[in-house]
């Protein structure tokens, strides 16, 4: 069988006409009408209803056209995946960070652009990264809840926060004693409603927790870092960011048995052919931000 007989079939039925789909294809009309007429003579049964107004789909026309077009878009994405790792990669990859990672980005995205001199990385710093996934970003680098059950998603590791503040703050209003005390202090958010937020923190005890009310309230990891070392209040941080604060003497740990957990994910579209520069840097990610948390004592 002549597989450009069964695209051109399949080109018709999506097009809705013969006339529509020539011009697409940059064909006489009439070679997609005798095209697809051969198809018919080939496999013995009638596929289209042919009328002086449109065309309609047989019954068996109709499954042909399903599983037709099913093989032909795998034939598609099998010829795409050999051409891409047949050939050096090339192009824009859109990225999406969380601000928590914004310090340490660059270092891990560094080695695949000199690895990849003809790839170009365009990254967005934003906790929404995996709303945007599909449509205005590539692949995202998440934290916590994932919004979408269709996306592809890869666990990087467990990131670990704790609580860290300014030596002059806790000079001026005292460290907090126990997980309850920190409802009376000053914080600085991440995450805010209406100013506030609820903090789950294991220690020794398990799990406990406490809501906090923030002084300040932003989405950009090195703002909150700057806060806190202002002296705004209390912060929850990424340990591998506060505790290179701490070894600076700019900020102090708090409650230092106490922490949080959230796991980091990497996330591509689950719909379609990942291109492989794509996917080459989705496995870079995955290495590479690995390996960090796992320096920095959080368990993968």
């Amino acid at each position: 069988m002549d597989l450009n007989r069964a695209s051109i079939f399949v080109r018709v039925v999506d097009a809705g006409g013969f006339s529509r789909a020539a011009k697409l294809m940059g064909l006489p009309p009439s070679s997609v009408s005798r095209g697809v007429a051969k198809l018919e003579e080939e496999l013995g049964v009638t596929l289209l209803e042919r009328t002086t107004r449109r065309i309609g789909l047989t019954e068996a026309g109709r499954a042909y056209f399903e599983r037709a077009r099913e093989a032909l878009a795998g034939l598609e994405e099998a010829t795409n995946l050999a051409l891409d790792a047949a050939r050096e990669i090339h192009g824009v990859v859109r990225l999406a960070l969380p601000v928590e990672l914004g310090a340490t980005s660059a270092d891990v995205v560094s080695p695949f652009l000199e690895k990849h001199p003809r790839v170009r990385v365009e990254v967005t710093f934003t906790n929404r990264g995996g709303e945007l996934v599909g449509d205005l970003v590539d692949l995202a680098v998440v934290f916590g809840h994932l919004p979408d059950s269709s996306l592809l998603t890869r666990r990087l590791c467990t990131a670990t926060e704790r609580l860290y503040a300014a030596p002059a703050y806790l000079e001026r209003h005292g460290t907090a004693g126990t997980v309850a005390e920190l409802a009376t202090h000053h914080v600085v958010l991440a995450r805010a409603v209406a100013g506030g937020a609820r903090w789950a923190l294991t220690g020794p005890h398990g799990v406990e927790r406490v809501n906090v009310h923030a002084r300040v309230v932003a989405d950009h990891q090195q703002f909150l870092v700057d806060a806190a070392i202002a002296g705004c209040g209390i912060a929850l941080l990424q340990s591998w960011v506060g505790d290179r604060c701490v070894r600076q003497g700019t900020l102090a740990p708090v409650l230092p048995s106490y922490s949080t957990d959230t796991a980091l994910h990497v996330i591509t579209s689950g719909s379609g052919h990942v291109p492989r520069r794509v996917a080459l840097l989705r496995d870079h990610l995955f290495e590479n931000l690995s390996h960090q948390c796992k320096a920095h004592g959080a368990p993968s």
